[in-house]
């Protein structure tokens, strides 16, 4: 397969705000970047419609599954560009009224969604200096998913959910794994790039980390570095701070031959 053959994968990277609609915009001028670097697929990063100080804010904007803006904004983007496009997460409707699912949308070139991941693994983290702790405004979902698409077979997760190999195996094998993020400088600084191309050489798969990546008007900084990654663990391309697009190609005559070479998927003793 020719380098023009392959099939581009964008990963976009956000500094969000509290406000909802700026946020889209920079969201849609982002997808159309890369779209014009020729991306088949793009993914957004956790939080992408909004991010704020006040952890409720995502509560109080939170949508009804398959209906709302933010929902609305991802299927009419998937169809004007005719792209895959994984909608970082969104704020939806919880069991727990106080609460949301941080869900991960995929819709396909048509705009019709294709998936929802809710996700599982729920941060927490205090040092004495920061202190997060998700499960306070957010439901955790249950359920590994993965989605069919004609670049391949996606598996889902989001920021946290880096952590736990487990549920990267409970996916099964899968041509490419979705990780939308928004981790902290601290965690991020220390461990982001290792555990990225990890999952990527243990599941010899491409990995594509669409992050948040600067200082938030609140003082937050998030870690950034969207990264794509092949299967053998090589960084195809990154972005460090600021908005912006990285892509790069996926090569599955890579992956094959990496998996045929060397078929550790095929020698696991525990499954």
């Amino acid at each position: 397969m020719g380098q023009t053959d392959m099939p581009m994968i964008a990963a976009v990277q956000m500094i969000s705000v509290p406000d909802v609609a700026q946020n889209l915009t920079q969201a849609r001028t982002l997808i159309g970047e890369a779209v014009r670097q020729g991306a088949r697929l793009v993914a957004l990063p956790e939080y992408f419609a909004i991010m704020s100080g006040d952890e409720r804010a995502k509560v109080a904007v939170r949508e009804t599954d398959g209906d709302g803006p933010i929902q609305s904004f991802l299927a009419d983007a998937a169809r004007e560009f005719g792209i895959w496009l994984v909608g970082g997460t969104v704020p939806l409707e919880a069991d727990d009224p106080g609460k949301v699912r941080n869900a991960s949308l995929v819709f396909g070139p048509d705009g019709t969604r294709a998936a929802r991941y809710d996700k599982v693994h729920l941060f927490g983290f205090d040092n004495g200096d920061e202190r997060y702790a998700e499960s306070e405004t957010i439901e955790p979902g249950h359920d590994v998913v993965t989605v069919e698409t004609d670049l391949g077979r996606l598996g889902l997760s989001i920021c946290y959910d880096l952590r736990f190999p487990e549920l990267f195996r409970a996916m099964g094998e899968v041509d490419l794994i979705v990780l939308p993020a928004a981790f902290t400088y601290t965690t991020g600084k220390a461990h982001w790039e290792i555990m990225l191309r990890t999952r990527a050489i243990e599941n010899q798969c491409h990995v594509l980390a669409p992050a948040q990546g600067g200082r938030h008007p609140w003082g937050r900084r998030t870690y950034g570095d969207s990264l794509i990654i092949d299967p053998w663990g090589e960084v195809l391309n990154r972005l460090a701070q600021g908005p912006g697009v990285v892509s790069a190609p996926m090569d599955h005559e890579r992956a094959t031959d990496i998996r045929t070479r060397l078929p550790a998927l095929k020698h696991r003793r525990f499954v």
